[in-house]
């Protein structure tokens, strides 16, 4: 009888944390953001090559995971200290942070200092060096610097350092339970490795979230620009006809009929008349006419009537 009862009251409880870890799900399932998570890849590929010119050592950075979750969750797991850097961006509503484990900075100190054939120090943890600090922030400098590219693609950003702290818990980045995505990544350098984190709270990402929730069908993020850069390169040798039309005017058809043999026809061109240059019926530049010693016609040009990407829309097809 005893068992019976102990039986139940262990599927009762059971039960009961089966149901508080569906409800603790509930709460702290965040919508995902696709658009996002290509960037953060993209960018961790362009990491690992950034670090290696500055530490001289061959580097690779890859995902060791991307998480959604609370923020407070998010800033319990960043170690303490660390590194930890306060950036805000152009037009963003928020900052994020960026954390540099010790681990990670210690092996690009060891390395760029040539203490790569020692072994590897032990971290123990103490408030960091100002030699310390200098190499954190330029590595965090770096990153940034890789990570607006990677956002470039979607929207042109700057990324600043605000300031720098060493405690996660005494950041105010927002509220604890706003929801956020930790990106880690590990980065190893030759036989010593160390990881970084970026944490994203959602308000800080409110203004691009309508593209960042996008789905992703694969391609090019952005738009792949490699094909006008080959493109430009194949047709730069070509040819094309360019029309100078010194002038252009309107007469009424009852008097073009009434032309005869022998007409003067007066035009109203002056001499400074400007000259309109013509690519395929558009009108490119505006040109003084003139003559070489040679006595050629020549034209000067003076203005330029479309910008780049006016002059790409109007090409023929």
């Amino acid at each position: 009888m005893n068992t019976s009862v102990a039986t139940a009251d262990a599927q009762t409880t059971e039960a009961k944390s089966v149901e508080e870890e569906i409800i603790l799900r509930a709460k702290h399932s965040y919508e995902r953001l696709p658009i996002l998570e290509v960037i953060l890849e993209r960018f961790a590929l362009a990491v690992g090559p950034a670090i290696k010119h500055y530490v001289g050592a061959i580097c690779e950075a890859t995902i060791d995971s991307v998480e959604y979750t609370p923020l407070g969750d998010a800033l319990e797991t960043v170690p303490s200290p660390a590194l930890i850097s306060v950036i805000e961006a152009t037009d963003w509503d928020g900052p994020f942070a960026l954390a540099i484990d010790p681990s990670l900075l210690i092996s690009a100190l060891e390395i760029t200092f040539g203490g790569r054939m020692s072994e590897r120090s032990k971290w123990s943890p103490r408030s960091f060096t100002a030699i310390e600090k200098k190499i954190g922030s330029e590595i965090t400098r770096l990153i940034l610097d890789e990570l607006t590219e990677a956002f470039s693609k979607l929207a042109v950003v700057e990324f600043s350092i605000s300031h720098i702290e060493t405690n996660a818990q005494a950041m105010v980045l927002a509220p604890p339970n706003t929801g956020c995505i930790k990106l880690r990544l590990h980065v190893t350098m030759d036989d010593r490795d160390g990881y970084f984190c970026i944490v994203f709270p959602f308000n800080a990402l409110s203004n691009t979230r309508a593209m960042l929730v996008q789905p992703f069908h694969g391609g090019s993020l952005g738009g792949d620009q490699s094909w006008r850069k080959n493109m430009t390169a194949a047709i730069a040798d070509t040819d094309v006809l360019v029309t100078a039309r010194l002038h252009e005017a309107t007469v009424p058809l009852n008097e073009v009929l009434e032309w005869k043999k022998g007409d003067v026809l007066d035009l109203g061109i002056t001499t400074d008349q400007s000259v309109a240059l013509m690519c395929s019926g558009h009108e490119m530049y505006l040109a003084q006419s003139g003559k070489r010693k040679n006595g050629r016609l020549a034209l000067r040009i003076t203005e330029q009537l479309k910008d780049e990407e006016e002059m790409t829309d109007v090409l023929p097809d």
